[in-house]
């Protein structure tokens, strides 16, 4: 028999009562980390082709890299390094079956978060 009431019914879940969890907002992170890093990573092999090339080209990219947008890109690259580390990690640790509990992995989730902006500070300040 057709359920009647199909049109009336909320999704699961709705956007209404959907909260997004630390964990699946920290998951997301790690991937889109990993993407943003190609920024970075693009940006260092252009600088290091333009150095193969000639004086004049390398001096262009060398003036991109050591601009403020070039120093903010590269900034927000490391951060995105420790990120992206902190969550392979994290994923090796539940791959182990322990942290699986939703109090302690949104522990973990504020700690990726806290300790790769420490760590981000301290790779800038020793480099």
């Amino acid at each position: 028999m057709a359920d009647v009431n199909r049109g009336n019914r909320p999704l699961s879940p709705h956007l209404s009562i959907y909260r997004p969890q630390m964990t699946s907002i920290s998951s997301i992170f790690v991937r889109i980390t990993g993407t943003g890093l190609l920024v970075g990573a693009l940006l260092v092999v252009w600088w290091f082709l333009s150095a193969a090339t000639s004086p004049e080209y390398f001096a262009v990219a060398d003036g991109v890299i050591t601009s403020w947008f070039g120093d903010l890109i590269m900034a927000l690259s490391v951060w995105a390094l420790w990120y992206h580390a902190l969550g392979g990690l994290r994923h090796i640790y539940w791959d182990t079956g322990r942290g699986l509990e939703i109090e302690f992995a949104e522990k973990l989730g504020l700690v990726m978060i806290v300790l790769s902006v420490v760590l981000t500070v301290l790779t800038l300040l020793i480099v």
